[in-house]
């Protein structure tokens, strides 16, 4: 560790004038003229020269290197006693990074009672700016949003870095230490410094997020190809979307009425859809006996697109005021809840905004006909017409165009199925398959395992549970029973199978979960009878995990902890295995038995897996047609151990996956993030290759078709650029030409040189009445003007 003080001991200062502070900002210390009122130490980091340099925009700064190193840092104290920074908002940094590529800096502000805020700073390349960490614990969920708009801002001609997220607390009046470092650099990385301090954070937030959003729900400070300006832009652009779509139409691979590929081995035809394993590869086949792959798109609706507005309305630049006909795209809800998925959000009630039909509207919709003139009364004058009231429809979505146009664009792009969540009018147009959730809600018991992201685990020994589940499926097979376009049902979405982290708690977090809870939860009841069977009495079950357990009945006292798994006492990791196994082959069993009666030509599509365990699988596998997971990772085989999964003899669907960047609108990401949108369908081909690759996968879904408010959906709050469809109902063009190419390529790859048939219409192929609908045979100008 090097010390140092750094008093004035530079040889010189270059005369050149630093860029002024803002206004409000107090300067505790300067890197460029250094004073003994600020120590600073460096570990595994320096200062390699004495005097300042200045940079291509003419300020001057003082270059700071990070080390190739495990944890190198740049750590202020005050000279004597702590900062108090109670009148202050946050800490400011005039800083630049010096590197061609984006850095990611850690930022740690001590107080001297033990508190503790930390923030990680993603610093682009570029000019200077000034960093602002807020003092309290901050995130974009303030505002009701999954992230916040892209850094740095200009504000009053300074770029401004604000850090999105701040965790932990601090007690601003004795500030003790502020450090920054990098994590792990694998080569030497360098920063330029300026002044450090404090400064008023609430005028520059407010600024930052004022006005965000323009009229047409896009951010408004962002600027990219695709972006709309005017209403008339909107309807050129769906004009000529309809020649593509009609074009690509006569390009699609020879296929049966379902989807099925004409060329590629027989199967036997049942009249729905079932799985079925022809040398080594495991197909879904359609109900008149072809190859299918699904290639499918989660959450294919017009109606979840609503972003709240009330309380917030100081980010949208132009809401329709009431009597105006956009004013129809208002309305209420409650998404307030305990979930992990809303946790700690704010604006999650009240009245919202759903800029997406409203762009639909602006785009497709027939403009009122001007008032016709009609014969005038005799004693009127001809030169004063009458003139009668128009019949004027009040503005709506026009549901039928819109489902045709939509699967006119899924089956242009190459897909075959609507995935999870989709409405129900596109799987009724009967031409293209389509999945369901089960959607099970009901008052039985719950289990939470940890984070509970959608809730506490149902629990499956709770007869409240199997009735839920028996109206749930009652209710989703009512009038699909026969449907033959209906590919199966999904159990559920995501449950908690385990607990975040890689402990054992966490790993056994439902085991660990049930024991905590009171005996009146029928899992608990199902767990203590088990231990009971095997091991009779207390006695046996204090030796077998090495405890004390004085009376049986102290394990069921609610908060009983079980003891950690240990290589000594091998049979607790053995018993919370084996209720863990209990609790999944129950939960399955209760949904698949009541399928089984109401919908038994249709397949049970597993669970959707994100989080779980080995026994959850194997439970699946054993109820379920089809095992399902969301894997949200570069490639398929990063998410989960394909060779346990072969052994288990099912077949594999890819319930989700997306790939998202930050810089067409929407402020996230994404789970599986890359730098640009230019990355996007490489990376979505390269995780349809990889899946190819593996005989158990049967296809792939993606999540999702449109991209999420700006603003944040809202379920959750939810912001991101993951969409094929952009919230003004344009297609990501350079996006969706890369997916059909890919989406194409599909048949060929999976059957080999006899199922080409690239470029070529179906000939032969039996084709649904409604596969060629109206609105692509139509002129593309009578479709622009449809509603």
């Amino acid at each position: 560790m090097i010390r140092r003080s750094l008093p004035s001991i530079f040889a010189f200062l270059l005369a050149t004038p630093a860029i002024a502070a803002p206004a409000g900002q107090q300067t505790l210390f300067s890197f460029i003229k250094p004073t003994d009122v600020v120590q600073v130490v460096t570990e595994q980091a320096s200062f390699p020269e004495l005097t300042a340099e200045p940079t291509a925009e003419g300020e001057v700064l003082r270059r700071f290197t990070f080390n190739a190193a495990e944890h190198p840092n740049l750590r202020l104290t005050p000279q004597s006693g702590d900062w108090d920074w109670s009148q202050s908002g946050a800490m400011s940094l005039r800083l630049q990074n010096a590197m061609d590529w984006a850095i990611t800096l850690e930022v740690r502000i001590e107080s001297r009672d033990g508190k503790v805020l930390t923030s990680r700073i993603a610093l682009p390349a570029g000019p200077a700016q000034t960093l602002l960490v807020p003092l309290t614990a901050s995130s974009p969920l303030a505002r009701g949003m999954r992230a916040g708009p892209p850094m740095p801002v200009t504000l009053d001609g300074q770029r401004v870095l604000l850090a999105e997220s701040v965790n932990g607390e601090l007690n601003a009046a004795q500030v003790s230490a502020v450090t920054i470092a990098l994590d792990n650099p694998t080569a030497a990385q360098n920063i330029l410094l300026g002044r450090f301090g404090v400064q008023d954070a609430a005028s520059a937030q407010a600024a930052i997020y004022d006005g965000i959003m323009d009229a047409w729900g896009q951010y408004s400070r962002g600027q990219w190809p695709e972006k709309i300006s005017s209403d008339q832009q909107l309807r050129e652009a769906a004009s000529r979307e309809q020649g593509q779509l009609k074009q690509w139409l006569t390009k699609r691979p020879e296929q049966d009425a379902f989807g099925g590929w004409l060329k590629g081995p027989s199967f036997e035809a049942s009249g729905f859809f079932r799985t079925e394993k022809r040398d080594g590869r495991w197909f879904l086949v359609t109900p008149e006996g072809h190859p299918f792959y699904s290639l499918g798109v989660n959450a294919v609706s017009a109606w979840q697109s609503q972003t709240y507005v009330e309380g917030r309305e100081s980010l949208f630049k132009s809401l329709p005021k009431e009597g105006e006909p956009l004013a129809a795209y208002y309305g209420k809800r409650d998404s307030r809840s305990n979930s992990g998925a809303n946790r700690g959000r704010a604006f999650d009630h009240g009245r919202w905004f759903d800029f997406y039909r409203a762009n639909l509207q602006r785009s497709y919709a027939q403009p009122c006909p001007p008032p016709a003139p009609a014969a005038a009364p005799a004693a009127a004058p001809a030169s004063a017409p009458a003139v009668v009231a128009s019949p004027c429809p009040a503005p709506g979505l026009d549901a039928e165009r819109w489902t045709q146009h939509s699967l006119d664009r899924l089956q242009a792009w190459g897909f075959n199925s609507l995935g999870n969540w989709s409405d129900d009018t596109l799987g009724d147009a009967k031409r293209v398959p389509y999945t369901r959730p089960l959607s099970i809600s009901g008052d039985y018991a719950t289990i939470s395992t940890g984070l509970d992201w959608w809730g506490g685990m149902p629990d499956p020994f709770d007869p409240r549970f199997a009735m839920a589940a028996e109206r749930a499926i009652a209710i989703a097979a009512r009038d699909r029973r026969e449907d033959p376009w209906l590919i199966g049902f999904f159990a559920d979405n995501e449950l908690a199978w385990a607990g975040p982290g890689d402990d054992p708690k966490a790993r056994y977090g439902l085991a660990y979960g049930t024991l905590r809870l009171t005996t009146d939860v029928p899992a608990k009841r199902a767990f203590l009878k088990q231990l009971r069977d095997k091991y009779r009495n207390q006695s046996g079950l204090s030796k077998a995990w090495g405890i004390e357990l004085g009376a049986w009945e102290l394990m069921e006292d609610p908060g009983f902890e079980a003891p950690l798994p240990s290589a000594e006492h091998p049979q607790i990791e053995e018993d919370l295995r084996n209720f863990q196994n209990l609790f999944a082959d129950t939960y399955f069993k209760t949904i698949a038995d009541s399928l089984k009666w109401h919908a038994p030509n249709h397949l049970l599509l597993g669970g959707r897996f994100a989080i779980t365990t080995p026994e959850a699988i194997a439970a699946c596998a054993k109820y379920c047609d089809v095992m399902s997971f969301n894997l949200y990772t570069p490639e398929p085989q990063q998410g989960q151990n394909f060779t346990a999964l072969r052994e288990l003899d099912k077949p594999v669907l890819v319930t989700e996956f997306h790939f998202g960047s930050r810089d067409r609108g929407p402020f996230w990401g994404g789970v599986s993030e890359v730098y640009k949108e230019e990355e996007r369908g490489p990376a979505y081909a390269r995780f349809l290759n990889k899946a190819l690759e593996e005989p158990t996968i049967v296809g792939v879904h993606w999540f999702q078709y449109l991209d999420q408010p700006a603003t944040g959906r809202l379920l959750d709050g939810e912001n991101g650029h993951l969409g094929l469809v952009g919230i003004t109902d344009r297609p990501w063009q350079g996006f969706v030409e890369a997916v059909r190419k890919a989406n194409l390529g599909v048949p060929e790859s999976l059957l080999g040189k006899a199922a080409k048939a690239e470029a070529k219409p179906a000939a032969g192929a039996t084709e649904p009445a409604a596969a060629k609908p109206a609105s692509v045979a139509a002129p593309a100008a009578a479709e622009a003007g449809k509603n």
